[in-house]
């Protein structure tokens, strides 16, 4: 049907001309949109920047210190932020050291207009988002926040910094904002000021400094707590030469000055009493992990934070008892004792013994790596052994010496224990099954029990990349709060947590800047942390970490002393609480050193004076809590009492209700070798004569570093002391 009407209209050509004026004119609008917000971003901006006012040194904000908490977040355990203060004039400065700090911070400070858009940009973006606020601050930006600003963490105080250093640049010469600069910046060891730390640093003023010491302390701006000579010195070293390298890039510095420059020499540090016995050890801890967090210098120092740690007051005054009381009385000349404790589940630090006197010496002994673990870490190949269903029950060959896979070992006081369960070779410490063990089931999987366990890939001797057989016994060195960690992943049935000592930040106004929340990962299952446990709490029962008894409560242990008795270990946990002690020494130069004689014994175990600290201060630490036991492992693991541990007789049946034996044969062992290896004790392997064999052999190390491969075809002995029988103590390992 037609339609009556108008005629019908005409389908309207896509490309009809009546269509293309519109579509040319959103790009005008949006163009004179972005001119419009534009010209009134800078009007406001105008605005803002001329009734901004540039307070007088007089009138800037008084500094309020950190005050740091114990655990029960009321009893102040310390305060950050007392520091050193001493203005110079710029001319003071040498000009060298400028440019170091120009280079370091802002290598266009005499170019821009005080503030760096793209920075400021990248600080609101980060908040916005719940990322850091740090970042992209020119110097006078710097400045501007450390001298006038309060330290609240937002985007409106980034904008406030912004306009106050755009500001400055108008009213304030360039020489003027690069002296108060360095006169108020923080450089660590308490000290604000590039004078202050010239001192502090180096012993001598400002104007005595060279280039390579400038650069130090221009290095140090960045993160002084970070970049710690004392707790980083690799790290402060690396942006020592980024510093060196920026200065030859602007032409402050000539190629020829930069291939003579070296790496200064550091003063050590001076403490104040208020950091003696433990507080500086702990405050420092807890300083590292504010800038972790993201917290930047100034906050940690002048902010006004106030801060719950996790230390516990009741356990760190049982930390240093048990040190004082059990510890070594005589040949005690560069001992160092460390301790660390961690909540199994949490990763919270409830103690941690650095040293004898912050004041003294402020290399912390909890949180250094510098000592080998030895055979602390055959647990690690006890839990891969698990994981693969290598039964407790399983037989190893624990003759010694014994050669694996090219590699001559021997096991403490090279004695001989024949065909042993993997149960005994644990309690006993026995190094030729051990190795045995992690050639059957492969290094690879040690070593990646070991990282799940929560040791650090970054630790030294760890090899990743070049890992042998020698792996298991410990020839890394890991920090005692590396091994209480990982050892407390065990006690929380395979749950493994990141080590802590903050549980609370709270900014000066009140408002929580901060609050921790433990976080775990499975690094084992159930069955196989608890099967580890089961197999630990024997070493306390029947072997060598049979101080542990003492504690009267169920306990998990290891042992561990390395070759020329460089340190000793005792690492255990309960339920509730593991702690690692470690004991090594070291000469005048920092060298390790044997701590024979030591406390009067010939050899110093971990089952000697290691294992009775940590009695000590388990038992006054855990006090009358509740006396807890680990959980059972799976059906069929455990071990009756009655059941042997080694091969029985031939023709002599397994009693009933045991588990029968189940013999692991290995290539050729029991190759004579003229020397014996003390205790638990980090062996030095020697490879067979024939060069056919594709192994390298680790050279002979007496003092306990890693192992250094050798030509194959030319071994060479390894000389180990003869146990003394001098001084008396636990079973030996």
């Amino acid at each position: 049907m037609s339609q009556q009407g108008r005629p019908p209209r005409k389908p309207r050509s896509t490309d009809s001309p009546t269509t293309a004026p519109r579509r040319r004119r959103w790009p005008l609008r949006v163009a004179i949109g972005i001119v419009l917000l534009v010209a009134i971003g800078i009007g406001v901006g105008a605005i803002a920047v001329a009734t901004t006012s540039v307070p007088s040194p007089n009138e800037v904000s008084t500094s309020e210190a950190t005050i740091v908490y114990w655990a029960d977040g009321s009893t102040e355990l310390g305060r950050l932020g007392e520091a050193t203060r001493r203005s110079v004039p710029l001319v003071s400065v040498p000009i060298e050291v400028q440019n170091a700090v120009l280079a370091a911070e802002d290598r266009t400070f005499y170019e821009h207009g005080g503030i760096s858009p793209l920075g400021v940009g990248r600080a609101i973006w980060n908040n916005l988002s719940g990322g850091s606020t740090q970042g992209g601050s020119t110097i006078t930006q710097q400045y501007a926040k450390n001298a006038y600003l309060s330290q609240d963490r937002s985007w409106d105080r980034k904008l406030r910094e912004a306009l106050l250093a755009f500001k400055l640049e108008t009213v304030v010469s360039k020489s003027q904002i690069l002296e108060d600069y360095l006169n108020t910046i923080y450089f660590g060891r308490g000290a604000y000021g590039i004078e202050a730390a010239s001192i502090a640093y180096f012993g001598k003023p400002v104007t005595e400094l060279s280039t390579s010491e400038g650069a130090v302390l221009a290095s140090i701006i960045k993160s002084p707590s970070g970049l710690s000579p004392e707790e980083n010195l690799p790290a402060l070293e690396g942006r020592w030469v980024y510093v060196i390298d920026a200065m030859v890039e602007q032409g402050w510095l000539t190629p020829e000055e930069r291939a003579s420059a070296v790496f200064p020499e550091i003063a050590k540090a001076k403490a104040g009493n208020r950091l003696g016995g433990q507080t500086g050890f702990l405050l420092n801890a807890v300083t590292s992990e504010l800038a972790a967090l993201g917290f930047d210098e100034t906050e940690i120092q002048r902010g006004g934070l106030r801060i719950t740690s996790t230390f516990e007051r009741k356990a760190q005054r049982a930390a240093t008892a048990a040190v004082k009381e059990e510890g070594p009385k005589s040949d005690t000349a560069g001992l160092r004792i460390g301790l660390a404790a961690i909540r199994p589940g949490t990763g919270e630090v409830v103690a941690m013994y650095g040293g004898k006197d912050f004041v003294d010496d402020q290399i912390n002994n909890a949180t250094r790596r510098f000592a080998q673990a030895g055979s602390t870490f055959k647990p690690f190949a006890l839990a891969a052994a698990v994981e693969q269903e290598v039964p407790l029950s399983s037989m190893w060959d624990g003759d010694s010496p014994a050669t694996i896979q090219g590699y001559t070992l021997t096991n403490y006081g090279d004695k001989s224990y024949g065909k042993v369960s993997l149960l005994e070779a644990t309690e006993k410490s026995i190094n030729t099954a051990y190795v045995q063990v992690e050639s059957d089931i492969g290094v690879d999987n040690v070593a990646d029990a070991a990282l799940r366990a929560g040791v650090p890939e970054s630790t030294p001797g760890l090899n990743l990349g070049q890992l042998d057989l020698t792996f298991v016994l410990g020839t890394a060195s890991p920090s005692g709060l590396d091994m209480a960690n990982s050892y407390a992943t065990f006690a929380a049935s395979g749950a493994r947590s990141t080590p802590t000592v903050i549980k609370q930040v709270v900014g000066p106004n009140g408002g929580l800047l901060y609050e921790s929340d433990p976080q775990t990962t499975e690094a084992f299952t159930a069955d196989v942390a608890n099967t580890v446990s089961y197999t630990l709490s024997k070493v306390v029962t029947n072997g060598t970490g049979a101080t542990a008894l003492a504690l009267g409560r169920p306990a998990a242990a290891k042992t561990g002393t390395t070759d020329g008795n460089r340190s000793a270990w005792f690492v255990g946990y309960t339920p509730q609480l593991a702690t690692a002690v470690r004991m090594a020494k070291e000469d005048e130069a920092g060298i390790p050193v044997s701590l024979s004689g030591t406390g009067g014994l010939g050899t110093v175990t971990g089952g000697s004076f290691p294992a009775a600290i940590w009695v000590a201060f388990m038992k006054a630490a855990l006090g009358e809590s509740e006396v807890a036991s680990f959980p059972q492992p799976p059906a069929g693991v455990i071990v009756p009492v009655n059941c042997p541990t080694v091969l029985p007789p031939e023709g002599e049946e397994v009693p009933a209700g045991c588990p029968i034996p189940q013999i692991v044969e290995f290539g050729p062992s029991n190759e004579p070798v003229d020397e014996s290896n003390p205790g638990d004790i980090t062996p030095t392997p020697t490879a067979p004569v024939d060069p056919a064999v594709d192994v390298p052999s680790p050279e002979a190390n007496p003092d306990g570093a890693p192992l250094t491969p050798v030509d194959p075809a030319a071994p060479t002995p390894t000389p180990t002391p003869t146990p003394s029988a001098a001084g008396s103590g636990p079973p030996a390992e």
